[in-house]
């Protein structure tokens, strides 16, 4: 849906995304429309640097040549014999994708932009040739990404003395992303994303992540989705806002997971609201007097501060250190559980056009599917563009409104256009 795009285009201009494809999806039948996916991401004018994994193929390589390896995925004991075949494995999955980037009408190169570092001995065990990231070289990717040229880099680095290592591609491309100060990082595997109790789940914070990972339950993830599920905690730890896991062998899956509100896989977040905290009674008179000024050009319905205090528990509010300069306000409706509406949204005058607006709605989004509605709903009377531009809303009608909502919609008569955003 075109449409569908141009509403997160604004948000992605200019940013850089660092897609970590397994070993795999390069055999795939899909890889051609997934590298297809990443040329309309650079036509849009977002950065794209590929990391690839290479277990399938070093497994396969091991087999043909019935070799004994002591290693796949970069993360135990990398003896000479695995490294060997981890460097022809390499070799062979980035010419791969250098032949498909090619076919699809963009410029990349193989790149040796990794310094790395022996593991050396933990718990007893020496690693070998196993290595770890001690240098991501961004000012060389940033050179290539500015001449509109895509990076591939490979799971294998060199030590200071030009040593070759072994390294995991998870954590890679984590590094990746933090030398570059990504966006995202989108792991693309043959997995459908990650599953938690029996369910895939499409978007999950990253406490519960946490929580999840130290249980019982999570010895049911696969060890190369455990994988990316630990490395996304440290990537989301370390200030990467958005990570992805997805199944790479989906049609249009990369766009559909980058560019639309319900994905195909599984979204990681974290930090971008680690500001967004649920409102307090301390707060009530802050949140009256922060929007005040905006009821009184009508672009907030009216609120007394005791009609605040009353419904505090369902306010949320955005801190920068320790100053409430936005919040927002979700109701529910006991007619219709499947709906919740977004109201007194606002951001401090000086705060304005930096993103803190969408965080809010982005929030409240989240907020709302966790508790189990279907649509999140907007009136507003002066922010047409911000809801459908900015915040993917689509323009509804009184017919959208629970009819508990009604009498006071029509009591108003401020005539405020709806909005729709489905969860």
């Amino acid at each position: 849906d075109l449409r569908g795009i141009l509403n997160y285009v604004p948000k992605f201009l200019g940013q850089t995304f660092v897609v970590s494809i397994d070993g795999s999806i390069i055999e795939h039948e899909n890889l051609p429309n997934l590298l297809l996916d990443l040329a309309v991401l650079r036509s849009l004018q977002i950065n794209v640097v590929i990391v690839h994994g290479i277990g399938k193929q070093l497994q396969d390589l091991a087999e043909a040549r019935e070799i004994r390896i002591s290693d796949s995925d970069g993360s135990s004991p990398v003896d000479d014999p695995t490294l060997d075949l981890a460097i022809r494995a390499s070799s062979r999955v980035s010419h791969e994708i250098l032949e498909g980037v090619t076919k699809t009408g963009q410029r990349c190169v193989i790149t040796n932009s990794v310094r790395a570092t022996p593991k050396g001995v933990i718990k007893g065990v020496d690693h070998l040739r196993c290595g770890k990231v001690d240098l991501i070289d961004a000012d060389f990717l940033n050179h290539l990404i500015q001449k509109n040229i895509i990076p591939i880099i490979q799971p294998i680095g060199f030590d200071r003395d030009g040593n070759t290592l072994r390294v995991n591609s998870d954590l890679l491309a984590i590094e990746t992303g933090f030398a570059l100060d990504a966006t995202k990082v989108i792991f693309v595997t043959k997995e459908s994303g990650l599953i938690v109790d029996g369910t895939l789940k499409r978007q999950i914070a990253i406490k519960e992540l946490e929580t999840f990972l130290k249980s019982k339950t999570a010895e049911s993830l696969t060890p190369s989705i455990r994988s990316k599920a630990e490395s996304a905690v440290k990537g989301i730890r370390g200030d990467i806002s958005r990570i992805h896991v997805l199944d790479g062998s989906v049609h249009d899956g990369l766009i559909r997971e980058v560019f639309s509100n319900d994905g195909v896989g599984s979204l990681i977040y974290g930090n971008e609201y680690q500001q967004i905290r649920p409102a307090t009674h301390d707060d009530a008179t802050l949140i009256y007097h922060l929007i005040r000024s905006s009821m009184r050009k009508e672009e907030l319905a009216d609120r007394t501060l005791s009609s605040i205090e009353e419904h505090i528990e369902n306010y949320f509010v955005y801190e920068i250190d320790g100053n409430l300069i936005g919040s927002v306000l979700l109701s529910r409706f006991d007619d219709d559980a499947s709906a919740v509406e977004l109201n007194s949204l606002y951001v401090h005058p000086l705060y304005q056009k930096k993103g803190i607006g969408r965080k809010l709605v982005d929030f409240a989004a989240m907020e709302a599917t966790a508790r189990n509605a279907k649509r999140l709903l907007a009136l507003s009377t002066q922010n047409t563009d911000f809801f459908k531009q900015v915040c993917a809303f689509e323009e509804g009608s009184i017919d959208d409104l629970p009819s508990s909502r009604l009498p006071q919609y029509e009591a108003s008569n401020r005539k405020s256009k709806i909005f729709v955003r489905t969860l």
